[in-house]
């Protein structure tokens, strides 16, 4: 019994960051053009992951990406900026999706 309460622990601390990060996004209207698992008006956030795989300096251009918008990496459809996301927020959020599998 006290093994599965501490294995039972141990995963909701595991968890807890990835939810919380979800849910920064969520409050951030970032899922409103973007998804885990499959493009939407931008692209999914695994595909993010995949494409800037060992890029050591992909959570800094990223995180600028959230707050200042960029175009033309994904296609025609221009990312806008997030002025109400801070700096520590999009660096948070570009270390989330950058974590996605």
């Amino acid at each position: 019994m006290k093994r599965a309460l501490l294995i039972m622990a141990v995963m909701t601390t595991l968890a807890a960051p990835a939810m919380a990060d979800e849910a920064l996004a969520k409050s951030k209207n970032c899922m409103a053009c973007h998804a885990v698992d499959k493009k939407l008006v931008g692209p999914s956030y695994k595909d993010v992951a995949k494409k800037y795989a060992g890029d050591a300096k992909a959570v800094d251009m990223l995180a600028t990406k959230i707050q200042k918008g960029g175009s033309g990496v994904w296609g025609a459809i221009p990312m806008p900026a997030n002025p109400q996301v801070n700096e520590a927020e999009a660096k948070k959020l570009a270390a989330w999706v950058l974590g996605q599998k």
